[in-house]
């Protein structure tokens, strides 16, 4: 029997050597005579043990990781057996992995990525074999059912932005990837769109079949080039297999896609900003209302979700809503991916039900600080998320908790940093990153971020440090209540968070620590 020998094409993997693994390996099998089948699969999300080598002899699959090129010979030397230094068994069985409730990850890593025979051997295309039979009005009714929320930040309700864009008239109406993933963080985007690229396809056709869109676009950022080429090539494949084009798997009804880039601007991960930048134009906010749902794409009616809301959907409809709506808590329905970053041994992808601890997160998966030492502040949301003390590391993980305690869940990621982290530095960052990034459209978010860099540094060198204490939470309150859209918006809750939990960082004399 050939032995199956899976190294990952994927980012991460890529980046620690995982090219010159998949070679040496291919080079030995040859210099043994062994006969092989080399499968570059997506990869499973856990970055720790990258690039994670799996072989399949007839008996499962079983990892060795993180593999580096000097290990490859000794691979071969033990046979690929379970008494390697760097084996950990059967790889669903690696605790971090099978701990998790993967839904919308569930084929992640596990196939290569652009065969259309691996994603229909395990699920693919049946919820939209499924979509093609049903109403538009009875698509629209299953994602409401599932109680899907928005995964790019916002968390609003799916099937309600979905009904919105059914019922609007319009000569076109279009469906929109936000997949512009830039919080610190985050890489579950990237994840699906170099790992599992059918899955956002698929769920976006659906989504077009739900509200009469004949088009799609894909809004990728311009830093995700290997998601860019496995996107591509996933397109062309799917409409020569008839699941895009004029005429859907012979249901009549048509839906094309394509990617477009963006030029590295954060402000266009916000919808309205994105359609401006897909129109041609700079990158600004616009005034709501009218919502992109009504007014959208060159002033037609607009789909806008994420990479992840897109994700979602395929399971649903092949799986039901009800079983969707069966993970999770209260109106935090379905799982989340989380991922794990910053300082931790374990960083990686986990996708888990909401309701679960951010503390389970931190000490169960991610296995604690690699400093070794305590863990200080959690930053979850990405850059403009509340930073978290130890205290509040038991609030469930759900959208309302989290809006309870002035966080955010945002996108799912989560930044950890240690006990040497100075709060008052990471509060100016936030202030620096608003200022670079604002679209400079309302004065709150375009000045106030500016002015708020010069009030901290007054504050930590003991210039009138109390006086600037309450300018400074003026300033917040100023930026939250009157910016345009969530930058200038949000930018003050780590900033806020930061005075809160960890003042005296904030009454350092100029100079120390």
């Amino acid at each position: 029997m050939s032995l199956r020998i899976f190294v990952p094409y994927e980012t991460t993997a890529l980046s620690l050597g995982a090219e010159d693994v998949a070679t040496l390996i291919r080079r030995e099998a040859d210099a043994r005579g062994l006969d092989i089948e080399l499968v570059r699969n997506g990869s499973r999300g856990l970055c720790w043990l990258e690039p994670l080598v799996e072989v399949d002899d007839g008996r499962g699959r079983r990892a060795f990781g993180p593999v580096a090129p000097e290990d490859v010979a000794s691979l071969f030397e033990h046979g690929f057996g379970d008494d390697h230094p760097l084996a950990q068994g059967p790889t669903e069985e690696i605790p971090y992995l099978k701990r998790q409730q993967r839904v919308t990850f569930a084929r992640i890593g596990v196939t290569d990525p652009v065969s259309l025979a691996d994603y229909r051997a395990l699920g693919g295309f049946d919820g939209l074999e499924k979509a093609v039979h049903r109403t538009p009005q009875q698509l629209v009714d299953m994602v409401k059912a599932s109680g899907l929320r928005g995964r790019g930040g916002a968390a609003f309700p799916t099937g309600i932005k979905w009904q919105t864009v059914l019922d609007a008239k319009g000569a076109q109406k279009y469906i929109v990837c936000n997949a512009d993933e830039g919080d610190s963080g985050t890489f579950a985007d990237r994840l699906v769109m170099e790992s599992d690229p059918y899955m956002l396809i698929e769920g976006m056709i659906i989504a077009g079949l739900a509200v009469g869109a004949t088009q799609g676009y894909i809004y990728l950022r311009e830093e995700y080039p290997l998601a860019h080429e496995l996107l591509n090539i996933a397109i062309e494949r799917a409409r020569a297999a008839g699941y895009l084009g004029q005429d859907i798997l012979g249901c009549g009804r048509a839906f094309e896609l394509e990617v477009r880039l963006g030029a590295g601007a954060y402000i266009c991960g916000e919808e309205t900003s994105l359609l401006e930048s897909l129109e041609g134009k700079r990158g600004m906010v616009r005034a709501k209302p009218p919502l992109p749902a009504i007014v959208g794409l060159f002033g037609q009616p607009t789909v806008v979700n994420n990479v992840l809301s897109f994700a979602a959907v395929p399971s649903i409809l092949s799986e039901g809503p009800e079983h969707y709506a069966s993970f999770g808590v209260d109106r935090s329905k379905g799982t989340l991916p989380f991922q794990l970053a910053g300082n931790l041994k374990r960083g990686g992808l986990v996708e888990l039900a909401f309701g679960h601890r951010l503390r389970e997160l931190i000490e169960d998966f991610g296995g604690g600080t690699e400093s070794g030492r305590p863990v200080r502040a959690v930053q979850v949301g990405g850059p403009l998320g509340a930073y978290l003390a130890p205290e509040q590391f038991d609030t469930p993980l759900d959208y309302e908790a989290f809006a309870a305690i002035g966080a955010v869940l945002g996108h799912g990621g989560v930044v950890v940093f240690d006990e040497s982290v100075n709060m008052a530095e990471q509060a100016r960052f936030s202030m620096e990153f608003c200022v670079e990034e604002s679209c400079g459209k309302c004065t709150p978010c375009r000045i106030g971020a500016v002015r708020g860099v010069e009030v901290i540094d007054r504050i930590v060198a003991n210039d009138q440090r109390e006086a600037n204490l309450a300018l400074l939470e003026e300033l917040c309150d100023t930026m939250m209540q009157g910016s345009l859209c969530a930058m200038g918006g949000m930018t003050p809750f780590p900033v806020k968070s930061a005075l809160q939990y960890f003042p005296e960082d904030f009454h350092r004399q100029g100079g120390e620590g």
